[in-house]
């Protein structure tokens, strides 16, 4: 069986999406291939490289793209993170496209910045291993009624 594709699309790429990538490809490799992109490019928070290498997944040499460089490539599915990426990303091309907000941690004060980045790993992760795990992107609907 080959792998299904997910495309994580977050505002600047540089935090949540970035993390969904990580886990994605570090629990669910053997049935996922995720990659991440934003509306802008900046660079990846060093707070979300910390915390996901707390859990033993290592995403410094993660770069921030734009959706422009996976304009040619057709995902099973497209996942937008973020309120405002959902509002403004462009049709993008997926066999599928869904919508899951997470909270940006990066708003968080100085002091809870660390917290609020573990926080969203950790409800991402959830996301994904309830989500994608043992499904293939046509099958999420299905996923979700079960939930509802």
């Amino acid at each position: 069986m080959s792998k299904k594709t997910v495309l994580f699309i977050c505002t600047h790429n540089s935090a949540r999406s970035q993390m969904a990538e990580g886990l994605t490809n570090h629990f669910l490799n053997d049935s996922w291939e995720a990659f991440s992109a934003g509306i802008e490019e900046t660079v990846v928070k060093p707070e979300a490289v910390k915390v996901m290498k707390e859990i033993g997944i290592d995403i410094h040499h993660h770069r921030s793209k734009t959706m422009q460089e996976f304009a040619d490539r057709k995902f099973d599915l497209v996942v937008t993170v973020c309120d405002s990426a959902a509002q403004s990303c462009p049709f993008f091309p997926g066999k599928k496209v869904i919508h899951q907000s997470f909270d940006d941690p990066s708003q968080a004060p100085p002091i809870e910045r660390l917290d609020a980045f573990r926080k969203s790993r950790n409800n991402i992760k959830k996301w994904i291993m309830e989500n994608l795990k043992d499904h293939v992107a046509g099958d999420l609907d299905d996923k979700k009624k079960e939930t509802d």
